[in-house]
């Protein structure tokens, strides 16, 4: 299970300072989010031992994002966003967080856009049975930031490449055109075509729930799922987020 695991040091850095890897998602998880992410950062610290693993959840809206980090995260931690798109809560509240904690604390990049995140994408779609006829959307859960809008649409277009296709996104909040309308847009469009909705958002909750009722006729499973195993490539990619953290900041012990 997640949590201190012991102290790893970087491969290259005999002797430097114990390096700790705190996992941080933002929002009020429900008991199934919960146990779906948990099981990423559980997969995460197996794969891993040697390293001190922990997870924070902060709900953005009711706390001080950049307290609630300072007061989670220890001067020497990896804060590794599991987010997919990095909006103000990466941008703004995480690094204010930083500031908070001091020491040699740093902040991973966001989780995506990433071909390991498409990979998991197009295969709980292929579980739907995707048929050469339907039509496929990526839900979104939006943010006002540009560019974490963008990279939602590079998701897609990378998504619509795997699957020799096209996808339309479609955002749940804050962002345009919102998942009912581009739903609505594509039935105008392609009469009678099945309108099969892929869920590109990490875990099941308040999202979630709202992709699966805006109007299209399936909607695959987010990326982790409570009672599974979190899939490697995202155990993989939380693991090179980590590590791009340039460990020439770590002084020995």
């Amino acid at each position: 299970m997640v949590g201190s695991s012991g102290a790893g040091l970087p491969a290259d850095v005999p002797g430097a300072h114990p390096l700790r890897l705190v996992a941080v998602t933002h929002g009020a998880p429900s008991a199934e989010n919960r146990e779906a992410v948990i099981r990423l950062v559980d997969g995460v610290a197996s794969e891993r031992p040697e390293l001190d693993v922990s997870i924070s959840f902060v709900d953005a809206a009711n706390r001080d994002v950049a307290a609630a980090l300072a007061a989670a995260a220890e001067p020497d931690a990896v804060i590794v966003p599991l987010v997919l798109s990095a909006g103000f809560h990466v941008r703004t509240g995480l690094s204010l967080g930083l500031d908070r904690i001091g020491g040699g604390a740093q902040l991973a990049d966001e989780l995506g856009p990433d071909d390991r995140i498409v990979a998991v994408l197009a295969r709980r779609l292929d579980a739907l049975g995707l048929d050469d006829e339907d039509a496929v959307v990526l839900a979104a859960a939006g943010s006002n930031d540009p560019r974490a809008v963008r990279e939602c649409f590079e998701t897609a277009r990378r998504l619509a490449h795997r699957l020799g296709r096209p996808v339309t996104v479609g955002f749940i909040a804050a962002a345009i055109p919102r998942l009912p309308d581009a739903i609505e847009m594509i039935r105008e469009v392609h009469p009678g075509a099945r309108v099969v909705v892929g869920a590109y958002l990490l875990a099941p909750g308040t999202f979630y729930d709202s992709a699966a009722g805006a109007g299209g006729d399936l909607i695959a499973d987010p990326l982790l799922l409570p009672g599974e195993a979190a899939p490697h490539e995202l155990v993989d990619l939380v693991l090179e987020r980590f590590a791009a953290v340039d460990a020439n900041d770590w002084e020995p012990a």
